[in-house]
């Protein structure tokens, strides 16, 4: 089916909104010297999109309702069996609703998305089926993922299972509750702003933000490209390690991935204990505005175990950690604005695999702006103000900042193999209640993000532990290490999790 011709006015208002003004007659000459070129896109139109190929049987499941979906979490029950062996036999796992399953339905926690079906597997998927797990469904998400808390997404709230009516955090909440409450035994996260790690942290499990570009984020709708990063959420230590051995390594498909980046046998490495380690307590990641107390509190605490093991604890300082989340916010509100929403998720200038069928199906937010949610619209707003006003000025010095961030951290790395902080400087707040004020939906659903988001900038891996309760909720420690020094986490997350009950901490 050949490509529509553009009429004359078109061509003119194309032309307009570049600021180019064009008489008729030029109108005319642009017109037929477009011809040849038409043509060309008539002939990629005519070929078949080059993706690759559904390898296993699936269904496109059903949405679950009252008692099979407590938590509010399921989005889709489907169930996709892999492979007879391998390492991840036995094993069930959810997808966060960003992440394509081919012929099962996707929105990414949004409304303007419901009805998409994607025509490709992501690469994440395919090599846990291939690891012989068993896909048993999409979880719940906030709206296009930007949310910190578990209120956003167009199918409602989703209920931390240690307390309903408590956020399960964001935006892989869904991801998050379901292994928290034990329905299922792994998930996928992705991780913009701390994604993977907040909602480990709300609900008491264990999430991985690997190095930026160790898992291939092909066929998970992005954000932005420079912070995006999809991980394992699991309810130990081990499937953990398992699980991002199955994951990581490049498939070719993905520019935010460097060859030669692979898999290491994590599991294997983390049980080599932590005497001797150096293990940093950043102080600058404790204090926030909005830091309980009693969190802080509880990390120390809980630092003091490794100390116990054998490993040397002190106290350090990375100034520069305070300015964090101040450099994270111009890529994260300009850099979304531009790629997800205003190039409909994918954009222009990289080499990868492009859903094309996501592409279309995600343009159609334009015409229904207003169903978004308040979090991404105010998001939107600021990130298109600096892009109208100050021409990607600020978006361009944040990405110059956040080397000068990952060097202030590496600076620390050179002295310690890891980095300790609350995951998040409280525990799980009220899910507002419907009809709240918008100042309280968008305070909920940010005001957890300062220690988490820098490492998106910079792309350490970075790790959630749970290292107690207080008030009977969890409380999240975040170890992070250098670039693709995961076994160094998981050694420390290991022994920390043999050393006793988090929960007794």
């Amino acid at each position: 089916m050949a490509v529509k011709r553009p009429t004359l006015s078109q061509i003119n208002d194309v032309a307009l909104s570049l600021g180019i003004h064009l008489s008729e007659d030029q109108a005319k000459s642009y017109n037929a010297l477009l011809q040849g070129n038409f043509d060309a896109y008539d002939a990629v139109d005519a070929m078949p999109d080059y993706v690759p190929t559904v390898t296993y049987a699936r269904t496109p499941g059903y949405r679950p309702y009252g008692d099979e979906n407590k938590y509010s979490a399921w989005y889709v029950k489907s169930t996709i069996k892999g492979a007879a062996g391998g390492k991840l036999a036995g094993k069930t796992v959810v997808l966060k609703d960003n992440v394509c399953l081919a012929g099962v339905p996707m929105t990414n926690g949004a409304s303007t998305l419901e009805g998409y079906m994607p025509n490709i597997d992501a690469t994440v998927v395919t090599r846990l089926l291939d690891a012989g797990a068993t896909v048993v469904g999409k979880s719940v998400c906030e709206y296009f993922c930007f949310s910190g808390g578990s209120h956003t997404s167009s199918t409602g709230p989703v209920h931390n299972p240690y307390r309903r009516g408590y956020s399960a955090g964001g935006s892989s909440s869904g991801s998050a509750a379901l292994v928290a409450a034990g329905e299922v035994d792994l998930a996928i996260g992705g991780d913009q702003g701390g994604s993977i790690r907040m909602p480990a942290s709300y609900c008491g499990i264990y999430g991985m933000k690997a190095t930026h570009g160790l898992v291939p984020y092909t066929g998970v709708m992005p954000i932005e490209i420079t912070i995006d990063h999809t991980g394992p959420m699991t309810a130990n230590v081990t499937d953990n390690a398992l699980m991002l051995e199955v994951l990581a390594g490049p498939d070719g498909l993905d520019p935010r991935q460097h060859a030669g980046e692979t898999a290491k046998p994590y599991s294997d490495l983390m049980k080599a204990g932590v005497r001797g380690l150096k293990i940093g307590i950043v102080k600058e990641g404790f204090g926030w505005p909005q830091s309980d107390a009693a969190v802080d509190a509880k990390v120390r605490e809980a630092a003091k175990v490794f100390s116990r093991l054998g490993a040397e604890v002190t106290e350090l300082s990375v100034p520069m950690h305070l300015v964090g989340p101040a450099i994270w916010l111009p890529i994260a509100a300009e850099g979304a604005t531009q790629q997800m929403m205003k190039d409909n998720g994918h954009g222009f200038n990289w080499k990868g695999l492009y859903v094309t069928s996501m592409i279309d199906f995600h343009a159609g937010w334009k015409q229904r702006a207003d169903e978004l949610s308040e979090t991404l619209k105010l998001t939107m707003v600021l990130g298109e103000y600096f892009i109208q006003h100050y021409r990607g000025h600020y978006y361009g010095k944040a990405q110059n900042l956040g080397r000068q961030l990952t060097a202030a951290y590496n600076t620390a790395l050179a002295e310690y193999d890891l980095l300790l902080m609350p995951t998040v400087p409280m525990t799980a707040t009220p899910i507002p209640e419907p009809g709240a004020a918008v100042e309280e939906v968008v305070t909920r659903a940010f005001e957890m993000l300062p220690n988490t988001c820098p490492f998106d900038v910079t792309g350490h891996p970075a790790m959630s532990i749970p290292c107690g309760l207080v008030d009977g909720l969890p409380v999240g420690m975040m170890l992070i290490g250098k670039f693709y020094d995961e076994a160094t986490i998981y050694r420390a997350a290991y022994a920390f999790e043999q050393a006793g009950d988090w929960k007794t901490i």
